[in-house]
């Protein structure tokens, strides 16, 4: 991100050739180019994958319907999730507002 507004300060305002930005910066002057050509900030993209949870999640979002309330422990149990506590306890808080039941003033219409 610095290298990115420092390239192009240098070849908007001072006037610098590409070569001599990447001399500069440290940078190759292929660098100077994509920063030169892009209108915005490089930005890191990390494709989510697949997590082992994820092989558990139906049967907990069926226990979740009967049971809003139970405990992740026992809802751990109930599935045979032998992996991480704390990663459960996580991917179940995400999806138990999904089957919270309604409060006294959402009853009313």
């Amino acid at each position: 991100m610095d290298n990115w507004a420092e390239i192009r300060h240098l070849f908007a305002t001072v006037k610098h050739a590409k070569r001599e930005i990447g001399r500069i910066v440290g940078v190759s002057r292929g660098t100077v180019d994509r920063a030169l050509e892009s209108d915005r900030a490089p930005k890191y993209h990390r494709a989510s994958g697949v997590s082992s949870f994820d092989a558990f999640a139906p049967r907990v979002r069926e226990l979740l319907v009967k049971t809003p309330t139970m405990p992740a422990a026992a809802l751990a149990e109930r599935v045979g999730w032998a992996g991480s506590a704390s990663l459960f306890r996580a991917k179940v808080a995400a999806i138990r507002p999904e089957y919270a039941p309604l409060g006294p003033a959402n009853r009313l219409v």
